[in-house]
């Protein structure tokens, strides 16, 4: 690991389907270890894996990411890619065919992961965890079940799949985000549970998946009998209970900073640069910042400016663990292209076993 790549903590976005002199200037800067891509980022496979292929050849180390799990929340749909399901679909199937479920689980990973390294993107933030309690707008048909032992069996499941492609996976949003109405695009949920409640409910699938999990990505809710920060900004959810109590080892990346209901911190509003350094110092290895790179992109400039400004000063230290846990993320093997993998029978075979719309 070079001196200058100790500790790339920041995971940005791209403004366009190519790449412009600003998005180059960001992803050279040694702080940054990832780019995320959104649907506005997609016009067919073609351009998304020349796209891929400039940012690699800028950076062979980053972490090309995208939030495609099926459902409502898949960035890519046209040009060859296949439509997943919601991840509720796989949940009801458990109650009439257990084994069945598991079997579609594993395709459904094996595809998601398959056709996203066919077209150069590394990682998917991929599965959800959350429990359905059919109250949650922003979860709903993104989660398995209301049952945490089927989360956890499905889940564990779909990322074999992913694995079986090269992909790592990320659980998402610990400790539970499915327990709550408000969507913390827009407010900031609050559980107003026990910590023993939620221990033995909606965590439940994290401490039994400790040992399978690459990635976890922590709730933006106040979880007020536990602390009065954020999931994500909270040392005692990700390093006293995450990470002591529950054993996990994996990367921790923060959801989306530029929600600004994910900035407030004790009422207070922080800027782009204070947030990220705060997700940070409460336990996670990278920092999120989604849809600031559109137009003049002045909150990611802000947001690299101020994190060289508190290395400099000493305010932030980059961690040599916190790194070696992105690149752990990184493929080990290289993709089949697009025509090779219409060609490999285990994709077939996984095609196949898919539920049809």
């Amino acid at each position: 690991m070079t001196d200058n790549a100790l500790h790339a903590p920041l995971i940005i976005d791209v403004a366009g389907t190519e790449l412009t002199a600003a998005d180059r200037r960001r992803l050279a800067d040694p702080l940054v270890g990832g780019v995320i891509h959104f649907a506005r980022n997609w016009h067919d496979r073609a351009q998304m894996t020349a796209l891929n292929a400039e940012i690699k050849a800028l950076r062979p180390d980053i972490l090309i990411c995208v939030d495609h799990e099926g459902g409502r929340v898949q960035r890519f749909r046209t040009d060859g890619f296949t439509r997943l399901p919601p991840m509720r679909v796989l949940g009801e199937l458990w109650m009439k065919d257990a084994l069945r479920a598991t079997q579609v689980a594993v395709a459904c990973g094996h595809v998601l992961a398959a056709e996203l390294r066919a077209c150069g993107v590394d990682f998917s933030f991929t599965p959800v965890l959350d429990l359905d309690y059919g109250e949650s707008s922003v979860i709903g048909d993104r989660s398995f079940h209301r049952d945490p032992r089927v989360v956890a069996m499905l889940a564990r499941s779909l990322m074999h799949g992913l694995l079986q492609a090269g992909m790592a996976n990320c659980g998402k949003h610990f400790p539970g985000h499915g327990f709550v109405k408000a969507d913390s695009h827009v407010a900031i949920p609050v559980d107003r549970r026990s910590l023993k409640a939620i221990l033995a409910d909606d965590a439940r699938p994290y401490d039994w998946l400790t040992g399978t999990l690459a990635a976890v990505m922590p709730a933006h809710v106040i979880y007020p009998k536990v602390d009065d920060r954020p999931a994500g900004f909270s040392s005692k959810w990700l390093q006293q209970i995450l990470r002591g109590k529950l054993g996990f080892d994996g990367a921790v990346f923060s959801d989306d900073l530029s929600m600004e209901a994910a900035r407030r911190v004790n009422g207070e509003l922080l800027s782009y640069a204070d947030a990220a350094l705060a997700a940070l110092a409460a336990g996670c290895d990278l920092a999120l910042l989604c849809n600031q790179s559109i137009g003049e992109g002045a909150a990611l400039d802000e947001m690299l400016d101020g994190f060289a400004a508190a290395q400099r000063s000493g305010r932030w230290t980059p961690r040599a663990a916190s790194e070696s846990r992105r690149r752990s993320l990184l493929p080990r093997a290289p993709a089949s292209d697009w025509g090779a993998l219409q060609q490999s029978p285990a994709y077939r075979r996984a095609i196949e076993i898919l539920p049809r719309p």
